[in-house]
């Protein structure tokens, strides 16, 4: 044994936990393998527990309830560090008023929720509850591995629908909801699916087909290998929406009245321990009825525990029912795909004549689409910006490449990091995937101190509706710096908007200030909405956003941006007098006292592609009457 082994063995356990601090998850493992001696103080709880910490995605009074759902601190960690890259703001640019996902802790899981577009209640932002719904959630079963259930709502009635989730890259900033096929391991219960893949196999290696012209013959050659799948991003869209369609549709369980309750530990005042207790009886039973329901394809009854009454796998489907499915559905037809005879596939001489006009028919509607296609990205600037993440618009993969691949097929949620343009801080996305991106956060630091997610309201006294206005609409504006022409720059982006039409683009910076040129102007009150006198720290020079050239281009007015006591901000129009202000918030907190209301259908509550102006998220209607902006 080296004198190093020989030194650490040698220091007291609690020594060793300290010292491991210091060290990843990755490099405890690798200690563990120095050695047998090592091995067994490297796997210790102790030493978990403190990686644990270390992730600083729970407090530790949350780690102690978490260790009861699963095997080990270990299979604790190795989730933790798999979920950690997820955690924060995710958004899309539609609809226009702010689609803003905010995946927080649950209990041994991650949840991500939707925050709705609304009005301030009379209680104000710190009292009032806040709305949102629920997007999916990644639970962590005993031995750490994770499992993905999207939420979504159908004819007034809730449904989970599972899937599996992808490797996530430690520098995820798009989150991409995709059908992805696999390789059966069950041994070859699923013949007919077998059969799917040998049979279209045999026929691309034995007949040329014209429909292919999309595809180098480099890639074709390529996809024969099983190992070398077609992304689903490759596919066009029509192709992607019936896939997704097809399988939430099918995937989808019935949430028990039982597991719709609480997704993570309400917030309790003071040290309401037995409040917690509650939550966490009630959180670990509903984690169990989840896990049950991914594995088994629903709720297990007493006395039906049979392995052989349920699929092996309830998160994939036999891709001999998507055939069907893909048959039953008009105009989304194959010549591959559908045959005259028996087995289901056409030999090539026998059916010349059909292939040669469905050649002749589909390449027209490729050409259209095509067109119709180049035209619609041409009149989108975003689009021009995203081209380097990977998506062709011009060269689509073929459906049945990308079926071929696998003998099941099943959702996933695939966590990737792409290389995104940003216009200021908000980043080009591309229109047409189901994805959220997310939005780089910088916590305050010295030169940053006013750096993260705000939220305020227009007039003033901050926070507090008045007789006038019962209703205040609610703006989250993301603070971030950034150096422009030689001068440092405070930028705050419009992430949300609760007014009942939208003012403003989506991303779109509500005022920029130079926070190297002090504002002269008087700030226009002497105390707050308690009467207390107000303390105005700083003052910069700036501007406001304002009415300009129609909707997506908006003008901007001279303004200035003050800096208050108690963590408060309030930029104020110098033409108008019209203020803004803003507090830092914590979202996790308001999630936790927040009201919960229902999600959208599955795959437009991930990811609404639809371009909107008004709030589509919420059944009720805001009471703003303010129609223009108030600049």
């Amino acid at each position: 044994m080296s004198c190093g082994s020989s030194l650490l063995l040698a220091l007291p356990d609690d020594i060793f936990t300290i010292v491991t601090r210091t060290l990843t998850p990755r490099d405890v493992c690798n200690l563990c393998l120095c050695c047998r001696s090592l091995y067994a103080l490297g796997v210790s709880d102790k030493v978990w527990l403190t990686q644990c910490n270390v992730l600083d995605i729970v407090p530790q009074r949350d780690l102690l309830e978490w260790r009861k759902g699963v095997s080990s601190y270990r299979a604790l960690c190795q989730f933790l560090v798999c979920v950690q890259p997820l955690i924060g703001i995710w958004v899309h640019q539609n609809p226009e008023l702010g689609n803003v996902v905010y995946v927080m802790p649950g209990f041994i899981s991650v949840v991500g929720c939707r925050i709705i577009p609304q009005e301030l209640g009379p209680l104000g932002l710190e009292d009032g509850p806040i709305l949102w719904a629920p997007v999916f959630e990644i639970v962590g079963d005993a031995d750490g591995s994770a499992a993905f259930f999207l939420h979504g709502r159908d004819k007034e009635t809730d449904y989970f629908y599972p899937g599996s989730l992808k490797a996530v890259d430690r520098t995820c900033n798009v989150l991409l909801l995709e059908v992805e096929p696999k390789q059966q391991r069950n041994g070859g219960k699923l013949v007919h699916s077998k059969s799917f893949a040998h049979h279209l196999d045999k026929e691309l290696s034995r007949r040329i087909c014209r429909s292919d012209s999309g595809i180098s013959k480099s890639e074709r050659v390529d996809g024969q290998n099983a190992s070398s799948m077609v992304p689903f991003n490759k596919l066009s869209f029509g192709d992607r929406r019936k896939l997704l369609d097809i399988v939430t549709s099918q995937v989808r369980l019935k949430v028990p009245e039982s597991a719709n309750g609480l997704l993570f530990a309400s917030v309790t005042g003071g040290n309401d321990d037995e409040k917690f207790r509650q939550d966490m009886v009630y959180l670990c039973e509903r984690r169990s009825l989840l896990m049950q329901m991914y594995k088994l394809g629903g709720v297990c009854n007493d006395g039906e525990d049979d392995p052989l009454m349920h699929p092996p796998d309830p998160t994939q489907l036999d891709l001999s029912e998507i055939r069907k499915s893909l048959d039953r559905s008009s105009g989304f037809r194959s010549s591959l795909l559908n045959g005259g005879n028996d087995n289901g596939w056409t030999h090539c001489s026998s059916n010349k004549k059909k292939t040669l006009t469905g050649y002749f028919r589909d390449s027209l509607k490729q050409i259209l689409g095509k067109s119709n296609s180049s035209i619609s990205s041409s009149n989108r600037q975003n689009s021009k910006n995203s081209s380097s993440s990977g998506e062709n618009s011009n060269k689509h993969a073929q459906l049945h490449e990308f079926l071929r691949t696998g003998d099941t097929i099943g959702l996933t949620l695939h966590a990737s990091s792409v290389r995104l343009s940003f216009y200021r801080a908000w980043p080009n996305m591309h229109d047409s995937r189901f994805a959220l991106y997310k939005l780089p956060m910088h916590a305050p630091a010295v030169g940053q101190e006013y750096a993260g997610l705000w939220g305020g309201t227009f007039g003033w006294p901050p926070g507090k509706p008045s007789e006038e206005k019962p209703g205040k609409a609610l703006f989250f504006l993301l603070l971030s710096y950034e150096e422009s022409q030689g001068k440092r720059q405070l930028i705050g982006t419009k992430i949300l908007e609760g007014t009942h039409y939208v003012l403003h683009p989506n991303g779109s910076a509500m005022f920029i200030v130079n926070i190297n040129e002090p504002s002269h102007e008087a700030f226009p009150w002497d105390t707050d909405g308690d009467s207390h006198p107000l303390d105005v720290r700083q003052a910069f020079t700036g501007e406001g956003i304002a009415n300009g050239y129609g909707f997506r281009y908006p003008g901007s007015r001279p303004g200035s941006l003050f800096v208050i006591q108690d963590e408060l901000l309030a930029f104020i129009w110098k033409e108008s007098k019209a203020v803004l202000t803003m507090q830092r918030l914590n979202l996790q907190e308001l999630l936790k006292k927040g009201e919960r209301v229902p999600a959208l259908p599955p795959i437009a509550n991930f990811s609404y592609l639809t371009k909107s102006y008004s709030n589509v998220f919420a059944g009720f209607t805001n009471t703003s009457n303010g129609l223009s902006s108030p600049r």
